[in-house]
């Protein structure tokens, strides 16, 4: 019966996305409904992907002080705007385009299906361009949301406009280039199935340059330099917003077969499902072992990071590796977070444990657990892992694909973001900061009846 639906749902997208008048009056051929059926699927993914936007809005808004929701929650409106704009202008053509092993020189300005025979490296699938491109442009925004979480609380919306212009420009497709586009990596073999490197690691490392720079918010750590516990307005938002992610994801990852056809994705979506379900029951075992009592930020954040680091993997590896993959990524970021915290890091969603260090993860294990078999049902790219008789040499690829990534990404964000620090400054003041982004920013509270009590609450105290 579910199957029958989902068919249903398929056939009825088909019609809206793919033109009635493509098919001959004699009726549509077998190859015009295979690629009916794969632009509908893929662009169900998209819209799973596009969706995962209102995660991050409850992810983050519910993960900051009441004073900043409005403006966090904001912020992912306005990374689909920049994202869909800079990405359709430059973005698509440079990381997409024909070009070298660097970044494409063609494509710009994207014109839709017509232009197809500048995107060379796309050639692989017969879904329609447009919606390639759809798929590819909600991807680069999930990457700059993550970017967003690095800077929350204290930056100026003018910094996160002019850094997220250039990061859709030029960090993240230059990178999507490099494994997706035909780029230096790809030719080595790197496998990223989803991206673990090319999404999460790249805006993962950007945000925490970000949050290097902007140096931790006000009362985060105590004189002694320990850190101060600064908890979200609205955990249940957070639960909501993971969630949220957490289905999305079924169109990030399962979405990036591009095709329903043969059933792989549906190998993909166990993988996923199975790692992250993993990874949270290892974040909230590790938070019980270390605070003496089940965190359920914790737990929310193991879940995201088996997910971040299962995006890579999730075709290359059995169940039983995804459950090995969720479960480090899931307690080695609960670790990593608290030790990054005690190091003197203010990241207020822990995007670079998360997203950062997951990623990482994610990447390496490809070059452990890739099984050749799936290799080779999936045609995928790459070899066997070094659990399966491949050797060090995939392993070696994705060391370095990961290596190669962060550097990249460090030096640009640190040379955009430092020359914006010592023009117009990074950060709000601390007048500004005291007050909530909402009010300093925009005018108005997230919250106005709220926050109106909580500063009547406060002037009596004050006059008292």
């Amino acid at each position: 019966m579910k199957k029958k639906w989902l068919m249903m749902l398929l056939a009825m997208i088909t019609l809206m996305v793919y033109p009635v008048s493509a098919f001959a009056a004699d009726g549509p051929t077998n190859a015009d409904l295979q690629v009916g059926l794969d632009t509908a699927f893929t662009f169900l993914a998209f819209i799973l992907v596009f969706f995962m936007q209102a995660g991050f809005a409850m992810l983050e808004a519910g993960s900051v002080r009441m004073k900043n929701a409005g403006h966090v929650a904001g912020k992912t409106v306005l990374t689909l705007a920049i994202a869909s704009v800079c990405f359709w202008a430059v973005g698509f053509g440079l990381g997409f385009g024909n070009g070298n092993g660097f970044f494409g020189t063609t494509g710009f300005l994207f014109g839709g299906d017509s232009t197809a025979s500048s995107f060379e490296s796309l050639v692989f699938s017969d879904v329609t361009l447009n919606v390639k491109f759809l798929f590819q442009m909600a991807f680069a925004a999930v990457s700059l949301a993550i970017v967003s979480g690095g800077m929350a609380e204290r930056a100026k919306i003018s910094v996160y406009i002019i850094f997220g212009i250039l990061f859709s420009i030029v960090i993240y497709p230059v990178v999507a280039h490099w494994v997706w586009g035909g780029g230096w990596l790809a030719e080595l073999g790197m496998q990223d199935y989803a991206g673990s490197t090319v999404v999460h690691l790249t805006g993962a490392t950007a945000a925490v340059v970000a949050t290097i720079l902007l140096k931790p918010r006000l009362g985060k750590f105590n004189k002694e330099g320990k850190p101060v516990i600064i908890p979200g307005h609205n955990q249940v938002f957070t639960v909501l917003g993971v969630i949220i992610l957490w289905f999305g994801w079924f169109g990030f990852n399962p979405g990036s077969a591009l095709s329903p056809m043969g059933g792989f994705f549906g190998h993909v979506a166990l993988t996923t499902n199975i790692a992250a379900a993993a990874g949270g029951l290892a974040a909230l075992i590790a938070s019980w072992l270390y605070f003496g009592k089940s965190d359920i930020p914790a737990m929310l954040n193991g879940v995201l990071a088996a997910l971040v680091a299962i995006t890579g993997a999730c075709a290359y590896v059995e169940p039983w590796a995804a459950i090995i993959i969720g479960l480090v990524a899931g307690a080695f970021t609960f670790m990593t977070s608290q030790w990054l915290e005690r190091a003197g890091l203010d990241d207020p969603i822990y995007a670079f444990s998360v997203h950062g260090i997951a990623g990482m993860w994610g990447a390496v294990s490809t070059g452990l657990f890739a099984a050749p078999d799936l290799i080779a049902k999936g045609g995928l790219v790459g070899e066997a892992g070094l659990f399966y008789g491949g050797g060090f040499h995939q392993l070696g690829v994705q060391v370095l694909g990961v290596v190669g990534t962060f550097a990249f990404v460090a030096v640009l964000s640190f040379i955009i973001l430092y020359v914006m620090k010592v023009t117009t400054g990074l950060r709000v003041t601390e007048e500004e900061e005291l007050m909530g982004l909402d009010i300093s920013e925009h005018g108005t509270y997230g919250y106005p009846e709220q926050m109106k009590l909580i500063a009547e609450s406060e002037s009596k105290t004050l006059k008292q």
